[in-house]
């Protein structure tokens, strides 16, 4: 493979703090050749494990893990450190919150605040919430405090099934300059122009015959073959792992874009509304690409974990069991699925447990690399579909537990069109353990437990009409076992007495609290959603969706009863100040207060910078 001649910036990406432990640190970065580095963080003794994994010609994605030599490393302190490349100091003053300082960093033992969001859409017209929490992170730490201590990311970091053209067009760029080792060929009827490709890729992945279809439903008597890839966006869905690679990048690194003059990239097809929308997309990936340095910082200076969610892989991922047939049936579907996971463990998986587990993926996947440079994934495929441990806890105060709600699903074996529960029966067993003992727990889950119920009420409408796809009917309650299992636990009297549930995924924020009609534990769940980092859910169609859940599902409404959590009353708490609502669209990053391990304030940092407050006051 041969690359242009250009000057490649040696750290592409990055630091990046990742899982932050009183006897492990982790910290990745990206450079653009191998180097051997190390991490002191200043004051201690420390020494420095690096792991390489080689993905391109100018592209080596590292992980440094930083471990104590004679004690533990003090937590709840800020902690700067310091990059060497072969012995020699980086130069990290662009990562620093403070002229002349370091980056630094806290292990958090007792929570004190969070930052938590999800879903972030780089062509969404909305401003990243990444950045306003970034410039809010700075304000912080310039008062001398240490702002927040942890930053969750709970699903859609990037948007694998959305891609913009301007974005497709930058990914190959990307791809050609740093010289990204590419898979082989799959079985696509793709033209070698990428420019030909834009906007219609949904035409040319693969489908699953009318004739296959269930008589059951609309499909088959429309002779209409079913998409294995279901968004309603997927005209420039990623397919090759090197794609992947590359949009990483692109998310997560303001160097990246160096490589890519947006200005140049132009629409060269004939189609006026497809012309429309790459400009329109062009001018707001310039604006995101502004943002991008911020987003680093933020990341350099606040321990980063992540979860995925369907859009890190592709929209719909695991929905229903017949969804899971289709792909595993298809070779070509199968190997866009596995690309999208393979990323992920590269990009985000790996520093959420420091590779403590899921570096076991890294011998396979780096024999994959066949003699002409190009990955031979077949053998690695199975690792990776048999590694079970993308979930993981924190023994923070409160205890933190981050759930994989889209490998451990629960399937329906009598309808296949069925929605999937989000946890299966051992998964939902293993969580309630974790529950047991502890006084609070914080739980991650990408998609709300406690949801709004008309527009739960409409998923059902649209499953029941055999449509489960169009709407994503994949709430907790869609699934009558998990829905009661994960009930079960939470009306235990050995439960915590608090219980924070944060969660995303569905494009508007809102917080509820839930306790048990029946019983004298006085345990208290909140529900926090806010989402998406930069995504909106439909202003005028949230308010009016605000107003009828409202209406329908009042304190007093007798249609309480007929929903799964009839026996848990849900209060709906509303945003303080003038215009009070339920709902908010406005994409933002949540900002969770906690005081003695309990909520003290829930907040929203929007992404023009200013922010909203809920009223955690009983209404």
């Amino acid at each position: 493979m041969t690359t242009l001649s250009v000057q490649h910036p040696l750290l592409l990406m990055g630091p990046m703090v990742r899982r932050a432990e009183k006897t492990t640190v982790c910290i990745q970065f990206a450079t653009s050749k191998q180097v051997n580095g190390r991490i002191e963080l200043m004051g201690y003794e420390c020494y420095s494990e690096q792991n390489s994994v080689r993905l391109g010609e100018h592209l080596f994605l590292q992980f440094i893990v930083i471990k104590p030599i004679n004690s533990q490393f003090p937590r709840d302190i800020l902690l700067q450190y310091q990059l060497f490349f072969d012995d020699s100091p980086v130069d990290l003053s662009a990562f620093s919150f403070n002229d002349g300082a370091l980056p630094a960093f806290v292990i958090p033992k007792r929570l004190t605040q969070i930052l938590h969001g999800s879903c972030r859409n780089a062509h969404h017209p909305a401003k990243d919430s990444l950045v306003s929490s970034s410039q809010w992170q700075a304000t912080q730490r310039s008062n001398n405090q240490q702002g927040a201590q942890l930053l969750l990311l709970s699903g859609d970091q990037v948007y694998a099934d959305d891609v913009a053209g301007p974005m497709l067009l930058a990914i190959h760029k990307l791809i050609e300059q740093l010289g990204i080792y590419k898979e082989q060929a799959l079985a696509l009827d793709l033209p070698d122009d990428i420019s030909q490709q834009l906007y219609g890729r949904h035409h040319l992945l693969p489908t699953t015959s009318w004739k296959k279809r269930s008589k059951l439903g609309i499909g088959y008597w429309l002779k209409k073959d079913e998409p294995h890839f279901s968004s309603v966006k997927a005209y420039n869905h990623l397919i090759h792992f090197e794609e992947f690679v590359a949009l990483y990048l692109l998310n997560f690194s303001s160097t990246a874009w160096q490589y890519v003059d947006l200005s140049k990239l132009n629409y060269s097809g004939g189609n006026e509304k497809s012309q429309a929308l790459f400009s329109t997309e062009k001018a707001t990936l310039i604006d995101y690409a502004k943002g991008l340095a911020e987003v680093e910082r933020l990341c350099a200076n606040v321990s980063t974990l992540m979860m995925f969610d369907d859009h890190d892989v592709t929209d719909d991922w695991n929905l229903t069991a017949g969804w899971e047939q289709a792909i595993n049936q298809n070779p070509s579907s199968k190997r866009i699925v596995n690309n999208g996971l393979a990323s992920y463990w590269l990009f985000q998986g790996m520093g959420n447990d420091a590779l403590q587990k899921t570096g076991a993926l890294l011998t396979p996947f780096i024999t994959s690399l066949a003699g002409d440079q190009h990955w031979q994934f077949k053998a690695f495929d199975k690792h990776l579909n048999d590694f079970n441990h993308w979930h993981y806890e924190l023994t923070t105060i409160p205890k933190v537990v981050v759930l994989d709600t889209r490998t451990h699903r629960w399937r329906n074996e009598q309808n296949f069109n069925e929605p999937s529960g989000l946890l299966d029966w051992e998964r939902l067993t293993e969580l309630e353990e974790s529950l047991l003992s502890h006084d609070q727990v914080i739980i991650v889950s990408p998609a709300p437990v406690f949801g709004v119920k008309s527009i739960e009420a409409i998923q059902a409408v649209f499953n029941m009409c055999g449509q489960p796809l169009m709407v994503d009917v994949e709430n907790w309650m869609a699934h009558e076992g998990s829905a009661k299992k994960l009930l079960d636990t939470f009306r235990r009297t050995d439960t915590p007495n608090e219980t924070l549930i944060l969660s995303g995924d569905v494009h508007y924020s809102f917080c509820f609290s839930v306790q048990k009609r029946f019983g004298d534990h006085p345990n208290r769940i909140w529900q926090l959603t806010a989402s998406g980092i930069k995504n909106e859910f439909p202003r005028k169609l949230i308010n009016v969706l605000d107003k009828l859940d409202s209406i329908l599902y009042g304190p007093k409404s007798p249609l309480n009863f007929f929903t799964k959590r009839w026996h848990m009353e849900v209060d709906k708490h509303q945003t303080k100040g003038t215009g009070q609502k339920y709902l908010v669209s406005d994409s933002a990053i949540s900002l969770v207060t906690l005081k003695g391990g309990n909520l003290d304030r829930y907040q929203l940092i929007h992404g023009d910078g200013h922010t909203t407050e809920f009223d955690l006051e009983e209404q």
